[in-house]
């Protein structure tokens, strides 16, 4: 399920560095944060749906190497968008 345009430039707007940002790490793990939430509530709906439960293992092993990116190299940023995403770690 992908992200709708006005959503994703939303999200893009709510977490990049500066002005002209739409790839850095924050800006990424939020989108795919975004993608993994919409995917869930699908799965509320369609518990039997295992090809796309396949894509949301591969969404979620991509945003977490992307977070032990961000972990390794900026640590205030990674708490940052922890606490923001409210995720676990």
């Amino acid at each position: 399920m992908p992200l709708v345009k006005d959503q994703k430039d939303k999200v893009i707007q709510d977490y990049r560095v500066h002005g002209t940002d739409t790839g850095s790490a924050p800006v990424q793990v939020a989108l795919l944060t975004e993608r993994i939430n919409l995917l869930a509530g699908h799965f509320k709906a369609h518990r039997k749906d295992h090809h796309s439960r396949q894509g949301l293992l591969k969404l979620v092993s991509q945003r977490r190497k992307l977070l032990e990116y961000l972990k390794s190299t900026d640590r205030s940023e990674y708490k940052k968008i922890l606490d923001r995403l409210n995720l676990r770690k």
